[in-house]
Order: C-alpha cells, then sequence, then structure tokens
C-alpha cells in the first residue's frame, strides 16, 4: 500500500516538473529526484543542461533526504555543470508517513536574465544633484552601479538584497579593485547597497 500510493506520488510530482520546465523553455531547468532510489535518483528531467539526464545522481542528495532539513531550500545560489549561474529552489515530498521521499528541483538560468535585469536598471536610473557633474565623474559612478549591479546578478539578487557577507565580500572586492578612488565612491556604494556610508567603511576594512 505504502509504496502504491508513493509511486502514484511521484508520478503526480513528475507530471508538475514537466509541465513547469516545458512552461518555461530554455530557461530553467526542472529535476525530480526519487530520493528511494539513491545511485539513480533523478527521474524526471525537463529542459536538462548538456550532459544531465534521467538517472543521474544528485549532487545535494544527502541534503534533500536528510529530514533535518528544512523542506524548502529557496532562492539559494547554484551553477549548471557548465558554469552558467543559477538560482536554485529544492523542495522535499513526503509520503503520507512523513518520510521525505521526492525533491523537486528548479533551478532558473540566471545569465539569461543578468543582462536584462542590468539593462532594465540603466534604464530607470537617475543622478541625484542640481548641477551637471562632470563627464569623467559621471562614468566612474556608472561604472561603480554596472559593477555591483553585475555582482549582484550573479548572485540572483538586487544589490540591495544582497545577504550582508556577500555586501562585506562585494565591499573589499571594490576596493582592491581601486573603485574607492573616486571620490563618492563609497556614497554611491552605500546607495546602491541600501547601507549607511560608515557601513561601507566599515566593510572595507
Amino acid at each position: 500500500m505504502g509504496d502504491d500510493s508513493d509511486e502514484h506520488l511521484l508520478r503526480e510530482a513528475g507530471r508538475i516538473a514537466t509541465a513547469l520546465g516545458r512552461m518555461f523553455p530554455g530557461l530553467c531547468e526542472v529535476v525530480l529526484h526519487d530520493l528511494r532510489d539513491p545511485s539513480h535518483p533523478a527521474r524526471v528531467v525537463e529542459n536538462g543542461s548538456p550532459g544531465r539526464e534521467v538517472g543521474d545522481p544528485a549532487a545535494e542528495l544527502a541534503r534533500l533526504s536528510d529530514p533535518g532539513q528544512p523542506g524548502v531550500l529557496q532562492n539559494r545560489p547554484s551553477r549548471f555543470p557548465d558554469g552558467r549561474p543559477a538560482k536554485s529552489t529544492s523542495i522535499g515530498i513526503e509520503n503520507a508517513a512523513g518520510r521525505r521521499i521526492a525533491a523537486l528541483r528548479v533551478d532558473l538560468d540566471v545569465s539569461v536574465l543578468s543582462p536584462v535585469a542590468l539593462a532594465l536598471s540603466n534604464l530607470v536610473a537617475t543622478d541625484a544633484g542640481e548641477s551637471p557633474e562632470p563627464q569623467a565623474h559621471a562614468r566612474d559612478r556608472d561604472a561603480l552601479r554596472r559593477t555591483v549591479e553585475r555582482a549582484a546578478a550573479e548572485r540572483a539578487a538586487t544589490p540591495r538584497a544582497l545577504p550582508r557577507e556577500a555586501k562585506r565580500e562585494l565591499v573589499r572586492r571594490l576596493r582592491a579593485d581601486g573603485h574607492f578612488a573616486s571620490h563618492d565612491a563609497a556614497r554611491t556604494i552605500a546607495d546602491l547597497l541600501g547601507v549607511s556610508r560608515a557601513t561601507v567603511y566599515n566593510y572595507a576594512r
């Protein structure tokens, strides 16, 4: 009875995986992992990246199978096997007995969307101030803004939505790359990240 009901649950989950993948062709990879079969858990693969096939092992099988882990691991930065950045969500599927028997994983291809997000962000951006800035100064600030937005897009987030440690790492990278040479770089970075200028200097230490 349990095996039959589990199999029915997996078939229904497989239909959902297929439908999701076909709704977003070329944009996201959807994989249903059968956690009852540790050696070949990939049961359904839709929009699979090159080399991904039914029967493939799951890199995070231990985490997905662990009942102590959250039932949903959402919006995590990840990468496809070929290196493209992805935004990943995994959903554990439990049977009537409360045993986690499957996991539905959706990987959104951020490399497709990041340029669009960056272009839109630049399109709506405005510069504060009553007088025109020197041309070189404006170019420096635009370059800094693009760098920050690109770094956030690689993590499938906006600059302000980055976790604190990611913001700290980004600020230190900006300083190492010489972006603090501009006289108001700290203010620009603070505005983009949604923190105070003092916090930016603290992160840069």
